[in-house]
C-alpha cells in the first residue's frame, strides 16, 4: 500500500457512463440475434399462451413479422412449423413434401428478400405423430440410422428451396455427416450446416412444444438429447460435428449452460451458437409481469452473459424487442 489505503481502486473505472463504456468487455449488438418464427399454414396469427408476446404466423404475417424484425436490425430468422395433426405420421412423412410449409415460407422470403439468411430446423418432431425427433419403432426405441435418411431428404428439399442454413437439431448420431454430403451431392454445397451440437434433455422447452404441439407422445428424449450434468460429452459431440463438415456449432438451452458454451468457445475456432428457449424466455417475461424483474434490463443483461461465454450468435424470441432496447441506449 501506499498513500491512503487502497492503492488499487478499480471503482476509477466505473465512474461515468463514457468511461464505463470504454472499458465494456463484451458487446452485445441486434446483427448477433437470430430470430425464431412459429409458422403455420391458416392466415392471421394465433396467440401462444406460454409465451406472452409470441404467436404462432400465417402466410402473410410472417412477411408482416419478417419485415418490421428487418427494420429492427434483424437479419436472420429461422423458421418451426405448426403441422396439422391430419398430416403427421409415425415416418413424419411431411417433413419431406417439397411444397410443404417450411419450404413454399422459404421460398416466398427470399424472393421478398434475397438478402435475408433463412435458416431451416431439421428434425422430425413437429411432422412425427409420436412426437419425437426421429423414427420410432414398435418397442418405443428412436431409429438412429432410418431417421437419418429422412433428415437428408428433409435437408435437401429446404436447400433446394432457398434456405441458407439448415439447422439438424434431431441430435441423432452421425447426421452431419451424412447431411453434409447429401446437401453436397445435390448441388447445396453452399448451404451452410447449424449443429445443435449440444442440445441437452432440459425441463425449458416446455412452451416450444405447446407452440408446436409436438410433446411426446410417450417416453422421453433422453436417449438422444444430452444428459445435462455433463459437459465432457459436449467436447465429443463438438469434435464428431467438427469432423463431420458443420459450419457452425450451438448450445441449447443458453443461460442454464453458459458453462457449455464457454467450454465449445475453449475448444473449436467455428462460431459458436446458443439458444435462448422457451422457458428462459416465459420466465422472464412472466416474472416481468409480476414486477419482479425489470425486463429491459433483465433481458439485456441475459444476453449479455451469454454473449461473455462465448456465443457469436444467440438465437432468441426476445430479438426485436432486444434490438429496440440496444437502439434506444446508443441513440
Amino acid at each position: 500500500m501506499t498513500g491512503s489505503f487502497p492503492a488499487a481502486r478499480p471503482r476509477r473505472n466505473r465512474k461515468s457512463a463514457i468511461i464505463r463504456d470504454f472499458v465494456r468487455e463484451t458487446a452485445l449488438s441486434a446483427r448477433r440475434f437470430v430470430y425464431p418464427l412459429f409458422i403455420r399454414e391458416a392466415e392471421g396469427t394465433e396467440a401462444i399462451a406460454s409465451m406472452p408476446g409470441v404467436s404462432r404466423l400465417g402466410p402473410e404475417a410472417v412477411l408482416s413479422e419478417v419485415e418490421a424484425a428487418r427494420g429492427d436490425g434483424i437479419g436472420t430468422v429461422i423458421l418451426f412449423p405448426l403441422v396439422p395433426e391430419s398430416r403427421k405420421t409415425p415416418r413424419g412423412d411431411e417433413a419431406v413434401n417439397p411444397e410443404g410449409l417450411v419450404p413454399g415460407t422459404v421460398r416466398r422470403l427470399k424472393a421478398r428478400w434475397p438478402d435475408l439468411v433463412v435458416c431451416t430446423d431439421v428434425a422430425l418432431d413437429p411432422y412425427n405423430s409420436d412426437g419425437h425427433d426421429g423414427v420410432v419403432a414398435p418397442d418405443g426405441t428412436i431409429l438412429n440410422d432410418e431417421t437419418v435418411e429422412v433428415l437428408c431428404r428433409q435437408a435437401v428439399i429446404q436447400a433446394g428451396a432457398g434456405a441458407d442454413i439448415i439447422a439438424p437439431s434431431d441430435m441423432m448420431d452421425g447426421r452431419i455427416g451424412a447431411i453434409r454430403a447429401s446437401l453436397d451431392g445435390a448441388g447445396h454445397s453452399g448451404v451452410s450446416i447449424l449443429a445443435y451440437t449440444a442440445k441437452f434433455a432440459s425441463a425449458f422447452y416446455g412452451p416450444f412444444r405447446d407452440a408446436l404441439d409436438s410433446a411426446p407422445k410417450s417416453g422421453d428424449k433422453k436417449t438422444y438429447q444430452m444428459d445435462p450434468s455433463n459437459v465432457r460429452e459436449a467436447l465429443r459431440e463438438l469434435r464428431l460435428d467438427e469432423a463431420e463438415g458443420a459450419d457452425i456449432v450451438m448450445v441449447k438451452p443458453a443461460g442454464p449452460y453458459l458453462d457449455v458454451i464457454r467450454a465449445l468457445r475453449e475448444q473449436t475456432t467455428l462460431p459458436v451458437a446458443a439458444y435462448q428457449v422457451s422457458g428462459e424466455y416465459a420466465m422472464l417475461k412472466a416474472a416481468a409481469q409480476l414486477g419482479w424483474l425489470h425486463e429491459r434490463r433483465a433481458v439485456l443483461e441475459s444476453l449479455t452473459a451469454i454473449r461473455r461465454a462465448g456465443a457469436d450468435m444467440i438465437l432468441t424470441y426476445y430479438a426485436r424487442q432486444a434490438a429496440r432496447w440496444l437502439a434506444e441506449e446508443q441513440a
